[in-house]
């Protein structure tokens, strides 16, 4: 019906008359599932016979082996509406490699139609492995091995038009693969058209360094700033193209109206949303190529994942809602580890992942370390009040409203709660005000000094650009030299610099503005002032100095207040990496957030 998509019906001739199958199958099944369940089916041997009554009231002795893989396929689609009102079962063009699987040398089909469908689907059927690719001689760096695995990879997902994601974890080089697989499409001629490369704003930099490093014969333009509209009818003339994702919405009519050959995401879980007005304006790219970078594909739920293969093959994960009852209720609801296999199978192929413990073995160790601090006199008092009144006030709006419904208020409490546990002048109440101690911030002040002394490289994150300010103004006071970043920051590159060049041994960092994209590989301690709910976020923070490069051991510093939400906190992302773990590693169980998880947060101290 279309590039992306094709109509199959599964046919045979019973007296003389066609008779499409594929109903009767649907049929089957929903009176198997009755009697025993989908597994049990699947493991039967080939020559198990499926007895089937068609409308003319014939009985079809149907080996399974004939159908095995299309049974396979409705069996994943299973519900009560899989097919076409004409019996047609609609499959994404990615589907295509089992249409191959249905014929054998002993039991020949007669197709009719799909000829190039099929072509497609022989391809990855007759599949023998990546080859390796000569990297070009431009390229002025040597890729470690694993790199060149990676590049291999791309150029596969190359030639047989598929998109993937590149999800090593951060710190692996994934921009340096990346611009090592453009330079090879230009030695090879294939870069008539430019190639975009979408990221966060604060990874431009990053990007124009790296190209200038690594690829200096390429062309890069960068769409940025005030003056980027005078810079549009110049697209074409280079070879690489930034933007940020804040400006895709502002820039559309020009992007949408260029000729990509590459469209890249980088942090590309920034599509999480697949409603957003990004994610819809990278859809509708004009790219012959679509790659995901990230080395967090998944930070919440399956949904973000769908969203990132949604941009780069439609249909090969269904369309959002059939997701979701198929793949994302089973296994977040339900913890189904036979539907979490079926999903680590169908995105296997079109996701390269590796970890710094398997393939970057040089690098030193790191230490995770709790710091924690008891709230005590008055600003344990304005917590339990704060608890107490937002306790009742978040009950009070999800009996009325209804737990959905109730977001803006729950979300302001646990806002509340938290800054009380960082420091009670973040709070904007007059009995806040009052309260002159922080306990965590007194801890922070004992730390500090020492580490300081001993010659320690300190990264300094927080949520709350508030919190840096006080931290600054006590630093200040103790006459120790530090360097600051926020959204607020205009040249990122001087203290950047300045920390990397060792004029300052303190970093204080938000961890919005810089919690992704900066190599700070002269810092050997991290400390997160204040815990958030995405384990990824705070990962990809600690990861600004624990990546290729560094060769210090790096110490992690979470401080935390006991008993409070804080803990709570920190129990709830270690679920949200089961989720992860389970998508992404073998043998892992999967636990989602429910929202009986709501009480907790509101406990009583201690």
């Amino acid at each position: 019906s279309s590039y992306d998509w094709f109509n199959l019906e599964l046919g045979v001739e019973v007296e003389g008359q066609s008779v499409n199958l594929l109903p009767y199958l649907v049929s089957y099944l929903q009176s198997q599932k009755r009697g025993r369940s989908f597994a049990d089916l699947q493991q039967q041997p080939d020559d198990y016979p499926l007895l089937i009554r068609v409308e003319n009231g014939a009985i079809i002795h149907l080996p399974l082996g004939r159908v095995r893989h299309m049974i396979n396929t409705l069996v994943e689609l299973y519900n009560p509406d899989v097919l076409e009102d004409d019996g047609r079962l609609r499959l994404s063009r990615y589907h295509s490699a089992q249409l191959a699987r249905l014929e054998t040398p002993q039991q020949a089909l007669k197709w009719n139609g799909g000829k190039a469908l099929r072509r497609f689907g022989q391809r990855l059927r007759d599949f023998n492995g990546i080859k390796t690719v000569k990297v070009p001689a431009s390229l002025k760096t040597e890729l470690r091995d694993y790199q060149q695995q990676g590049l291999n990879w791309l150029q596969f997902l190359r030639e047989y038009d598929l998109g993937g994601i590149l999800a090593d974890d951060m710190g692996l080089g994934k921009t340096v693969q990346t611009l090592a697989h453009i330079l090879v499409e230009k030695k090879a001629g294939r870069l008539d058209r430019p190639c975009l490369i979408v990221a966060p704003t604060s990874l431009m930099i990053n990007w124009q360094r790296e190209a200038s490093r690594f690829a200096p014969e390429l062309k890069v333009l960068l769409l940025q700033g005030a003056q980027r509209k005078q810079q549009f009818e110049r697209i074409s003339e280079h070879e690489i193209v930034l933007t940020t994702y804040p400006l895709l919405s502002r820039d559309s009519k020009v992007l949408l109206g260029q000729l990509w050959h590459l469209a890249v995401l980088d942090e590309a879980q920034h599509i999480k949303n697949a409603r957003s007005q990004a994610a819809k304006t990278v859809a509708a790219l004009d790219a012959r190529h679509r790659l995901c970078l990230t080395g967090t594909p998944m930070e919440n739920h399956l949904g973000e994942l769908w969203s990132q293969f949604h941009f780069l093959m439609p249909g090969l994960l269904g369309d959002d809602k059939r997701f979701r009852k198929l793949f994302r209720n089973p296994i977040e609801k339900q913890s189904n580890q036979l539907v979490m296999e079926q999903l680590r199978q169908r995105i296997r192929p079109f996701m390269l992942r590796r970890e710094k413990s398997a393939v970057a073995t040089e690098l030193p160790p790191k230490t995770e370390i709790i710091s924690a601090v008891q709230l005590e006199g008055a600003q344990r008092d304005l917590y339990e009040t704060i608890r107490m009144a937002m306790d009742l006030r978040v009950r009070k709006e999800i009996d009325n409203k209804g737990i959905a419904r109730s977001q803006i208020v729950i979300l302001d409490a646990l806002l509340k709660l938290r800054q009380a546990c960082c420091d009670p002048r973040l709070l904007k109440l007059e009995s806040a005000k009052q309260v002159k101690q922080s306990a965590k911030l007194e801890q922070l002040m004992e730390l500090l000094p020492e580490m300081v002394e001993e010659g320690r490289r300190i990264l300094l994150f927080s949520q709350f650009t508030s919190m840096l300010s006080l931290i600054e103004d006590e630093l200040q006071q103790h006459k120790l030299g530090y360097t600051k970043l926020t959204g607020q920051t205009r040249d990122r590159a001087k203290p950047i610099d300045a920390f990397q060049n060792g004029e300052a041994p303190i970093f204080l960092i938000s961890l919005k503005a810089g919690g992704s994209g900066l190599n700070l590989t002269a810092a050997d301690t991290v400390i997160h002032y204040d815990p958030w709910w995405n384990p990824a976020a705070e990962n990809q923070a600690t990861d600004r100095a624990y990546r290729i490069g560094q060769d210090k051991p790096v110490f992690v510093y979470k401080m935390i207040t006991r008993g409070t939400v804080e803990e709570k906190i920190l129990d709830m992302q270690q679920r949200k990496q089961q989720l992860a773990d389970a998508l992404f590693a073998e043998n892992s169980t999967a636990s989602s957030v429910t929202a009986e998880d709501l009480q907790a947060l509101f406990e009583p101290l201690g």
